[in-house]
């Protein structure tokens, strides 16, 4: 009985080391590719792009807002020199 439970520990122990060492491998390779799965990189490229068009926005009115104040300065000028 006792060699029982002793083979038992030992291939018990090369299942979990072998589980241990394949998974190391596979987390190896993943990061090695990027890190993410396909689905995952497709969404951070949105996610970029919609960042992208968000700041080009706020560019545009940045502008406009200083073309607005351009105006009123102008606007009150002219009515200081009446």
């Amino acid at each position: 009985m006792d060699a029982v439970v002793i083979v038992a520990i030992v291939f018990g122990g090369l299942v979990l080391a072998l589980a241990v060492v394949g998974g190391t491998i596979l987390l190896a390779i993943q990061l090695r590719h990027g890190g993410s799965s396909k689905k995952d990189r497709q969404a951070q490229a949105e996610e970029a792009s919609m960042i992208h068009d968000i700041h080009e926005g706020l560019s545009k009115m940045e502008k406009r807002i200083e073309v607005l104040e351009t105006i009123l300065m102008d606007a009150r000028g002219r009515d200081g020199d009446r």
